[in-house]
């Protein structure tokens, strides 16, 4: 319909740093005007009106890490089943990594998952190319104006993508068109570490040993590799997934680098090893959850603005699969429908604030990767708009989960506050639990200044 107009009224506005009461008139899929409660004389006229007198409003969730598993694992997720979860989770943009089936590797093969994200994606989309040790042609062909970056693999993780020839991962620090987001592990120190186990076990390593293969000195080592890479050439450098108090300490050390950021994810800040004994493989991933003092450390790094994003590595796979032994358990946790509830827990808990909240998972996303007229609450910029209700409280459960694999690690955790509406680009996606199917997302679009 030409000229929709949708009227948020009342709401307390959460953008910028600052908290406000405001109302938002959205027309045609744009915030076209912001009103602060004085400015606001009069009703104004709309085909909708919400009243959000009880309600916060902030930007929606740009995820910059997803394993939505299409192509080729679908059995898993989809980019339907996933992204209908992730507007239930307030996400209105994502980013999906390259280890699908065909791996996204080519330019011919990425372009391949935009036209299914068309078809099938509830959200906004982009989708990283995947670096493997031969394809540099391809990852030099990169248009960065409309696909979010290249993912290198430096650990191996779900998929046979692992990027290990040093020379070709100079070549791409040195010519990649786009920004390079790394998975930072050294493979060498995670096979020496995995037989030390096996030998000492045989193939019946308990899980609590996970965060000593995949071991902070495994994530050190790499990052500080990359680090090393991206000051030499200058490259556009995104560290995925920190998970280590070391590591934090080093982004500190580069804070005021413009070319290096870093992020981490919801399960790092909230478990630690300690999980492992009860949780087993519903929490392996990788790189793993490590101790207590990484988890503090890397709350405090958030807070600090050492880590810039908090993104959630959604990597969903079957509950069977989850309960294998532990060499046989895929690494990774599904995440999007909660991810932002997690963090809000984290809030309310006072260990961070929900302007920080903001800033890490809507505004330093579109920042840091220049996506173009989003992530903050702005006129002119795409109505992608979060409704949340504090003081209440529910939990997720068989009822409510949405993921295509039925679990979280998050089930039976009583949340504080509750998304009630997803708006993506001024279409209501979600609405108190109703989803809209028939609304779909657009490409991302990033500044020509990536």
């Amino acid at each position: 319909m030409d000229n929709m107009k949708t009227f948020i009224k009342n709401a307390t506005i959460i953008n910028e740093g600052q908290s406000l009461k405001g109302s938002l008139l959205i027309v045609d899929g744009i915030i076209k005007s912001v009103f602060k409660d004085f400015m606001l004389k009069a009703n104004i006229d709309a085909d909708e009106i919400i009243d959000a007198s009880n309600l916060i409003l902030i930007p929606g969730v740009i995820d910059t890490h997803v394993h939505f598993r299409e192509p080729g694992l679908t059995r898993k997720a989809d980019i339907r089943s996933e992204t209908v979860a992730a507007a239930a989770g307030g996400i209105t943009s994502f980013m999906d990594m390259p280890n699908t089936i065909p791996a996204a590797t080519t330019i011919r093969e990425l372009e391949k998952k935009y036209e299914t994200a068309k078809e099938k994606s509830l959200i906004n989309y982009s989708f990283y190319l995947g670096a493997t040790n031969q394809n540099i042609s391809e990852i030099k062909k990169i248009n960065a104006e409309n696909t979010c970056g290249v993912k290198i693999f430096m650990g191996s993780s779900t998929g046979n993508m692992l990027a290990d020839d040093e020379k070709n991962i100079e070549k791409i620090f040195e010519q990649s068109p786009a920004l390079i987001a790394v998975h930072c592990e050294n493979e060498d120190i995670i096979k020496n570490n995995t037989a030390y186990f096996k030998n000492k076990f045989g193939d019946s390593i308990p899980f609590e040993y996970h965060d000593r293969i995949r071991s902070s000195e495994a994530c050190v080592t790499a990052t500080r590799h990359v680090i090393k890479l991206a000051e030499k050439y200058k490259s556009r450098l995104h560290i995925l997934h920190i998970s280590t108090a070391k590591e934090t300490e080093m982004l500190a050390d580069c804070k005021s680098n413009r070319f290096i950021s870093a992020e981490t994810c919801p399960h790092y800040l909230w478990f630690c090893n300690d999980d492992y004994k009860s949780m087993k493989g519903l929490v392996k991933c990788n790189p793993a959850i490590k101790t207590q003092a990484d988890r503090n450390a890397l709350q405090q790094a958030v807070l600090q603005g050492i880590i810039n994003v908090i993104a959630t590595d959604h990597a969903p796979h079957l509950l069977d699969e989850k309960h294998s032994d532990y060499l046989n358990c895929p690494s990774g946790l599904p995440s999007v429908q909660h991810s932002l509830n997690i963090m809000l827990e984290l809030v309310n808990k006072k260990i961070l604030t929900i302007e920080k909240v903001v800033e890490c998972m809507c505004h330093n996303p579109a920042r840091i990767f220049s996506v173009k007229n989003r992530g903050f609450i702005r006129e002119g910029y795409k109505a992608d708009i979060v409704l949340i209700k504090s003081d209440t409280k529910w939990q997720a459960d068989k009822s409510n989960i949405l993921y295509k694999c039925a679990w979280t690690p998050f089930e039976n955790l009583i949340f504080n506050y509750k998304i009630t509406h997803t708006f993506v680009n001024g279409n209501l996606v979600y609405n108190n639990g109703k989803i809209h199917e028939n609304i779909k997302g657009e490409r991302l679009i990033f500044e020509k200044n990536q």
